[in-house]
């Protein structure tokens, strides 16, 4: 389950970081949109990965406060959807005005024609 994880983090990680290198800012935002799933994946991750078992209290183990999952992790991605949604969504709505004003979607604004 771990070697799944973690080749699913280097993927999204990979192919953000290639899309946020690219000349158009949809790419950019796609991108952007694909680091922060891999962080996302990445933090919750930390949390604790077990398949079949108890989600909360881990079976064979005194019921303390040390036998008890972190459900730190599961709350900060929780928000970071929910961020990571909204800003997306402005991104978005900035990037089609953007595209309205200037007639192109290039980072720079100035597209390079033969």
């Amino acid at each position: 389950m771990e070697i799944v994880i973690s080749l699913a983090i280097g993927v999204l990680t990979s192919a953000g970081v290639w899309l946020i290198l690219r000349p158009r800012t949809f790419q950019v935002l796609i991108g952007l949109s694909m680091l922060s799933y891999a962080v996302n994946l990445f933090i919750f991750s930390v949390g604790s990965l077990s398949i079949d078992k108890e989600p909360i209290v881990r079976p064979g183990l005194a019921a303390s406060l040390e036998a008890y999952t972190d459900p730190l992790p599961q709350s900060l991605v929780l928000t970071a959807i929910v961020i990571g949604f909204a800003t997306t969504a402005l991104f978005l709505v900035v990037l089609m005005a953007l595209r309205g004003l200037s007639g192109s979607d290039h980072v720079d604004g100035e597209e390079e024609r033969p």
